[in-house]
């Protein structure tokens, strides 16, 4: 019997391999003999670099940049070598590691004046040492400026009236008057350039960048409407120059709408995030031969549907016609849908507890749940094959 274990993080408390680690201890409680495939995933957020390299074989840098409050930080990136080309490199990259929300203490959020300058520095240095293939990840932005740090950091300038440079952070972006993209980085068109996200919000309105997300950026409900409409003119700015308007584009809301800024760079490509992390790892090749999935995050609910790690290689295993079962920390009040892709769905927390003792216990609360869940399957195979 083959199980392939394939989970997100459980965030705060597991990563995504740890994960594996604790379902397999549970099963191989019950069914020692089975044969486990870890696959170890992530949907573009925080960690799918680590979760990439951990397939893949490649080399972790660190470069000190600008973090997303002009403050320096050391960030992490990764270089693959591409099996397609002996002189390519493909370069991995989060977002989350330069501008990112976990950067920030709760009281300093401010989506106003944060900035994606420092992945933009990240990827000029991917560039520099000649990357073919950049695959970056939105998920975990502390930013609400439209990848405009990110154009400022490659070269374009962002003038208001006076011609003068725009400052960072999103409300700045109130004041563009034009966009000069004459200096950008010279290799900007040369590579090709992928950018993986779980949601599909548009730039600006009611579902987008500002409005979804600005919230938990640190914006209050009057900063949400300034932000809005700051990211409104930029895209009208935007389309005066070139005659694109991607105010209502898909995907554009994400990372306080950075696609929006490498748009204006790169031949860009959106993916959701999970969909780009399981053709990166072959999943379908990992799936072969498997009698079980077993997936889960920390968060289990009607969003694991909007592109989330679980529906992802729970849809892949079902294409292949493997059942697959989800274990999540906690679950979600909106889970019937689930089930036309996941056949069932379990939580780990015993009782009302408070959230330091959850993330403490979430190793032995994995362990235990799928432990019971091998046991029930057992039970289950005897009952029926008895009858």
């Amino acid at each position: 019997m083959k199980i392939v274990i394939a989970p997100d993080s459980f965030k705060e408390s597991l990563t995504a391999k740890q994960a594996c680690e604790s379902v397999q201890s549970g099963f191989a409680q019950v069914f020692p003999d089975a044969e486990y495939v870890h696959l170890p995933l992530a949907d573009g957020g925080e960690g799918t670099v680590d979760v990439l390299l951990q397939g893949l074989e490649g080399e972790i840098r660190q470069t000190q940049v600008t973090g997303p409050l002009g403050e320096k930080v050391n960030a992490s990136w990764a270089v693959l070598a591409n099996k397609q080309a002996d002189d390519g490199k493909t370069v991995l990259i989060e977002l989350a590691a330069a501008s990112g929300l976990d950067l920030i203490k709760l009281e300093q959020r401010n989506p106003a004046v944060t900035t994606s300058f420092g992945t933009g520095e990240l990827i000029k240095e991917a560039l520099n040492i000649g990357a073919t293939k950049i695959l970056l990840g939105l998920g975990g932005s502390a930013t609400n400026d439209a990848g405009a740090g990110i154009v400022q950091a490659l070269g374009g300038k962002l003038l208001n009236k006076e011609g003068k440079e725009l400052p960072f952070g999103g409300a700045a972006l109130a004041d563009l008057a034009s966009i000069n993209l004459d200096d950008i980085h010279p290799r900007c068109k040369e590579v090709e350039f992928i950018v993986a996200c779980d949601v599909a919000n548009p730039l600006v309105g009611e579902s987008g960048a500002s409005h979804v997300f600005g919230p938990q950026k640190g914006a209050t409900p009057e900063l949400v409407k300034s932000l809005d409409k700051a990211l409104s003119h930029f895209a009208s700015i935007r389309e005066q120059q070139t005659g694109v308007n991607h105010s209502g584009s898909k995907g554009f809301g994400a990372a306080g709408g950075t696609p929006m800024g490498l748009s204006l760079l790169f031949e860009l490509q959106i993916k959701q995030g999970i969909e780009m992390v399981l053709d990166v790892l072959e999943a379908d090749k990992v799936l072969e031969g498997a009698n079980l999935v077993i997936t889960g995050e920390g968060q289990m609910d009607n969003q694991t549907l909007q592109g989330k790690t679980p529906f992802g290689i729970a849809r892949r295993a079902q294409m292949k016609g493997i059942p697959s079962i989800g274990i999540a920390g906690s679950l979600g009040q909106e889970i019937d849908e689930l089930y036309n892709t996941i056949e069932s769905t379990f939580g780990t927390v015993r009782s009302p507890q408070p959230l330091e003792q959850v993330l403490s216990e979430a190793s032995n609360n994995l362990t235990r749940t799928a432990r019971n869940i091998a046991a029930t399957l057992k039970l289950g195979a005897q009952i029926f094959n008895e009858k």
